[in-house]
């Protein structure tokens, strides 16, 4: 195990930030915190739903910007992976995310936590399918 990777206390807050935030979507505003479905939101306007989609990803990009101002060093990225492959990784889970109608905010951790079996399929075959990935591409692929 990489020691300089392991940060339980740092994971947990995040955790915890997440589930507060998703809870207060849902118990405000009754929506769903499925980043996937609220970005689509923003892509593919409808005229009443469009603002506060707009604000929850101008949220994400902010707290992201702002984390990384004051902890550069938890952004870094130490995977030796082309640009490329990057791209095509993104494109993968893209597609992955229409495919399975959500993400893992939406299925991981607001379907799974409302009891939505279709959630919890979702969510094992995300798990599943990025174990065997990972392991393809760093010991299959070198």
């Amino acid at each position: 195990m990489d020691v300089a990777n392991f940060t339980p206390v740092a994971s947990a807050i995040g955790g915890i930030l997440i589930g507060i935030s998703a809870s207060a979507l849902l118990l405000l505003y009754g929506r769903i915190a499925g980043v996937s479905g609220i970005l689509a939101g923003v892509l593919k306007p409808v005229r009443s739903d469009t603002a506060w989609r707009a604000m929850f990803v101008a949220g994400l990009v902010t707290a992201g910007a702002v984390s990384s101002a004051f902890h550069p060093a938890a952004f870094a990225i130490a995977v030796g992976r082309s640009p490329a492959a990057f791209v095509v990784a993104g494109l993968l889970v893209g597609f992955g995310t229409r495919l399975g109608n959500g993400c893992t905010s939406g299925h991981g951790v607001c379907g799974i936590s409302r009891g939505s079996r279709r959630s919890l399929a979702a969510t094992a075959t995300f798990m599943v399918t990025g174990a065997a990935t990972v392991y393809v591409v760093n010991h299959l692929m070198k």
